[in-house]
């Protein structure tokens, strides 16, 4: 498996005194997805994790729902010249008389891991649909709750310790505990990794559960949500228009600036006890 830190040199300026020192960075490497031997995207990530990644992905997608979907996930050798192993090309098998992915949501060149839908067709090929509708979804959240789920998100990010550089997106439940945790230098791609984890084993879909991320809360966020069957999304800063957008569409709750005590409300209020604010 490839490193997920990298130690380089640094000169640290302090009230012009100029020193240097190594620092730790996280590392960002491009992960090729394969289908049936097909590509299918490369996206930029921090190794770890890949298969759920890759599982992660392709629920978001609409490809995958279950366990079974999924014959088996294999790095490729021979992704070198000399026939070694990169650990950076993931080829999946998907189980018996699972569709292939649809030609549309191929994405031929590398993602940034700021953004996993610059290879969208259009905006509406985003819109999958959705296996589960999360709009019943009967959870209700005490706002105190979701309030320690920063606190909580950041005691466990392992490797931001040493970088200060990494994304996470963790998944809770109603009461506040803790289910998994995944780190990576994109948004899209830490959430990926906690679909992926559920997915493979066998969680899907994950009713009364809340999804929260250290960043911004994009329409990508929405969506891989919706798509494993999340009712609530949670983001320290704030969401897009779109995600909004999408998030009252699909019945999703949506919080954003989730700092201290404080939150803003933007979807799905009746879930916390408060009306959500109108447009």
């Amino acid at each position: 498996m490839g490193r997920v830190t990298s130690r380089r040199r640094v000169v640290r300026l302090v009230d012009d005194a100029a020193t240097s020192r190594p620092d730790t960075l996280a590392v960002e490497e491009p992960l090729e997805i394969r289908v049936g031997g097909r590509s299918l995207a490369v996206t930029m990530r921090t190794p770890g994790d890949d298969f759920d990644l890759a599982a992660g992905f392709l629920v978001s997608e609409g490809v995958v729902r279950n366990p079974s979907d999924i014959a088996s996930i294999r790095y490729c050798a021979g992704a070198t010249s000399d026939g070694g192993n990169t650990y950076n090309v993931l080829d999946v098998g998907l189980g018996e008389g699972v569709a292939p992915p649809d030609p549309s949501i191929e994405r031929n060149f590398y993602t940034t891991s700021s953004c996993g839908l610059c290879g969208k067709a259009s905006l509406d090929a985003v819109r999958t649909t959705a296996t589960w509708q999360v709009a019943a979804d009967p959870i209700r959240l005490d706002p105190r709750t979701i309030t320690e789920f920063p606190t909580k998100l950041r005691a466990a990010q392992r490797v931001f310790d040493r970088t200060g550089g990494l994304h996470a997106a963790g998944l809770f439940d109603a009461g506040g505990n803790l289910l998994c945790l995944r780190e990576d230098v994109g948004r899209h791609n830490a959430v990926d990794k906690v679909v992926g984890w559920a997915t493979r084993d066998g969680r899907l879909p994950l009713t009364s559960t809340v999804l929260m991320v250290s960043g911004r809360a994009s329409f990508e966020l929405v969506q891989k949500a919706v798509m494993a069957g999340i009712p609530v999304l949670t983001a320290v800063s704030a969401p897009s228009s779109l995600a909004a957008d999408l998030a009252e569409e699909m019945g999703v709750t949506l919080v954003g600036f989730l700092r201290g005590t404080s939150m803003n409300v933007y979807t799905g209020g009746h879930r916390l006890g408060v009306t959500a604010g109108a447009r």
